[in-house]
């Protein structure tokens, strides 16, 4: 074996001390990008436990199970939290969080500015708030608060203005959060001319600037149309227009959830399988065609809506079907570098070196488990993209079965399986009652299976969603597989599981919050291997987010032009529907 030479001495030195430095918890090398991320996941869990309570109570009212906390009014109240607060504000904060960890953590730098940094959150959580006052102000008659107007907050339903303009403040926020990623990049970048995006943040940035296009649509739905409409500044707006804005935006923000989840499942999933990334060039191949193929696909919600021309219709689908690929190769991607891990364990077999992985580490096991409820989603996925299938389940409780296995699971589970792995770096604090968290994935997993299972086999029956009171007067439904009330008592006992899996996820990050700093070190640090295929094996056109986006632009033109012209060619407003307050 060679020596080193005298002159290679520094080099080993310099080696030495980026080792010694990755060792040191990530709280101690990036503070302030430690303590915006504990405030952003102090959020989101927050939101978490009070959505997932929400949950539960909208879950045994629906079947009937027990329906002594709420009336069927209020029932929309509890509907519209329940989606507001676990679809927004738990995922978003999650995201950003995880994105504040990323951006420190990958390019080995602080945040450009800690002021600016907790403004953007201080903006988010001020909307956040406004817009959660405004809905559970309806649940009390001495509050002139009230927002049943459900997530997706379509006209002509009206809601209180604050929460238009909590949403709008939050949303804001999102944008600044961006911004501030971007900022201490670009101060990277001057530092660092001609070196290749590191992966976490290349995925930061192709999804924000996602979000940017993604969010254009629904900013100017509550700042042109719903906020002033709420106030009395207009009289009426057109519904097809504004529930256009919604799904331009609407669909892209499902990626936006799932994002966190993609960069989890390729970053940090690879290590905790005891391996490394397979392939980094995939990787950026994905998060290109998330960036090009989320937003011009709102249409697809829109099958049953007359007012938008059916050939549009026909190339949401086919988008649709494109991000297909991204998934595929996801699939492939991850389970790759999975069995990579595994075999360095000493795994072997076709199959075989399954058993070889880490299934009692937390972190491990909700992530996995997460990703294969992610493919149960993708398959009833499918039939929603369907044009004509799309007829059989629309409106139906297959929809929520549907995204409870891809918000729901890929990117909640994840979310808080990852959670167990990052929370102990940006506090310095060790996982406290492990014993829980190695239970919790299992119980929100067998929960979520069992809910959505009925939800599924509902829906197919045509059973309705969005509904207080899902049973008819002189009409029984015919399911094909199981019992009405089988299928009741399955969503009741699956909702319960996950309202269970959600507070024993709460109950340990409490736990560790209020433990006490120890001398000893982290059992779990940031450093990530590098991929076995890495970033110089791509071309740099790759690396061209700014290609990536106008292209992602032009695409969203040529979906949307068309048939946002027509739908303003007879004026913005018109044809008009007066607001119907709830």
């Amino acid at each position: 074996m060679a020596h080193p030479h005298k002159s290679e001495r520094p080099q080993t030195y310099e080696a030495d001390e980026t080792q010694l430095k990755d060792r040191l918890a990530f709280i101690d090398r990036y503070p302030n990008a430690a303590r915006i991320t504990r405030l952003s996941l102090s959020v989101s869990f927050t939101a978490l436990a009070i959505g997932a309570i929400l949950g539960i109570i909208q879950a045994l009212h629906r079947t009937n199970v027990f329906r002594g906390l709420i009336s069927s009014a209020d029932y929309y109240s509890v509907l519209t939290g329940h989606g507001v607060l676990l679809a927004l504000f738990f995922t978003i904060f999650f995201l950003t969080g995880i994105f504040t960890w990323g951006t420190s953590n990958s390019l080995g730098r602080k945040l450009s500015s800690p002021r600016f940094s907790l403004a953007w959150f201080l903006l988010m959580l001020s909307g956040a708030v406004m817009t959660s006052t405004a809905i559970f102000g309806g649940l009390v008659g001495q509050i002139p608060f009230s927002a049943d107007v459900l997530y997706t907050f379509y006209a002509p339903l009206q809601a209180h203005p604050l929460f238009y303009a909590g949403l709008a403040t939050w949303l804001a926020g999102t944008w600044l959060a961006g911004v501030d990623w971007f900022r201490t990049y670009y101060q990277w970048r001057q530092d660092n001319p001609g070196e290749r995006i590191p992966l976490q943040m290349f995925m930061i940035m192709t999804t924000m600037l996602m979000w940017y296009i993604a969010t254009l649509g629904v900013a100017v739905e509550v700042l042109v149309f719903l906020l002033p409409m709420s106030l009395g500044l207009i009289e009426s707006v057109d519904p097809l227009l504004t529930r256009t804005l919604f799904w331009y935006f609407g669909h892209p923000v499902v990626y936006f959830w799932l994002m966190p989840a993609y960069f989890t499942w390729y970053t940090v999933l690879p290590k905790l399988s005891g391996g490394r990334l397979f392939s980094d060039p995939l990787a950026r191949v994905v998060f290109i065609l998330f960036l090009l193929l989320s937003t011009p696909v709102g249409f697809h919600h829109q099958y049953a809506d007359p007012g938008v021309p059916e050939g549009f219709k026909f190339i949401a689908m086919t988008n649709t079907m494109f991000l297909l690929l991204p998934s595929f190769l996801t699939a492939f991607t991850v389970v790759a570098s999975m069995e990579y891990g595994a075999r360095q364990r000493g795994g072997t077999g076709y199959l075989g070196w399954l058993k070889s992985l880490p299934w009692g580490n937390p972190a491990f096991a909700g992530c996995a488990l997460a990703g294969l409820m992610f493919a149960a989603g993708g398959f009833s996925g499918i039939v929603n993209a369907g044009m004509n299938i799309n007829s059989l389940v629309h409106n139906t409780l297959w929809v929520p079965g549907h995204f409870h296995l891809t918000v729901g699971t890929a990117s909640a589970l994840t979310m808080m399986a990852i959670s167990y792995w990052l929370y102990p770096q940006i506090t310095g604090k060790r996982l406290q009652f492990y014993g829980v968290a190695q239970i919790q994935p299992y119980i929100w997993f067998i929960g979520m299976g069992l809910m959505s299972n009925a939800m599924h086999r509902a829906g197919l029956a045509g059973v309705p969603r969005r509904t207080a009171e899902p049973q008819y007067q002189q009409f029984d439904f015919a399911p094909l597989l199981g019992s009405m009330s089988e299928m009741r008592l399955q969503i009741a006992i699956g909702g319960s599981l996950l309202t269970l899996g959600a507070l024993m996820f709460v109950f340990v990050m409490v736990g560790t919050w209020l433990a006490e700093r120890g001398r000893g070190r982290l059992r779990v640090d940031s450093h990530l291997p590098e991929p076995i295929s890495g970033a110089s094996d791509s071309p740099r056109v790759l690396d061209n987010v700014k290609l990536w986006f106008l292209i992602a632009v032009v695409l969203v033109a040529i979906a949307y032009g068309f048939p946002i012209y027509s739908m303003v060619a007879d004026g913005v407003f018109s044809p008009a529907a007066p607001p119907f307050p709830v």
